[in-house]
């Protein structure tokens, strides 16, 4: 998927396919609730898009990080959440801005370093 999706010939851990654009990371002033498809018609919960994980990597990773796989999960969803809503990681301002966000939901979920 990696190579067919972002043509590169590697694995990757995760992979996020955000669904919306934002005017900036984590703005969601431009999202229209009324009349819009991009709701879920049954729940009313806003789509942001789909997540891939590549299982066999959070193995490998938790274990050379020395933590567990549900720690590896965990990261992972965290920041293909972030990518779902508009951050990135491309310039050093938003890496670290991201990685600021990263620790803040690790620490709200209680699944420290």
């Amino acid at each position: 998927m990696n190579r067919q999706f972002r043509s590169i010939d590697a694995p990757t851990d995760v992979l996020s396919f955000p669904l919306q654009e934002y005017p900036a990371p984590g703005d969601f002033s431009q999202i229209d609730e009324e009349g819009s498809d991009e709701f879920d018609p049954d729940s009313g919960e806003l789509l942001l898009g789909d997540i891939v994980i590549n299982a066999d990597r959070v193995i490998s990773q938790a274990e050379e990080y020395g933590h567990s796989q549900k720690r590896e999960y965990a990261f992972l969803i965290a920041h293909s959440i972030l990518h779902l809503t508009g951050f990135d990681h491309m310039e050093e301002e938003e890496r670290e801005q991201m990685e600021e966000f990263q620790r803040r939901i690790m620490d709200a979920v209680q699944i420290p370093r």
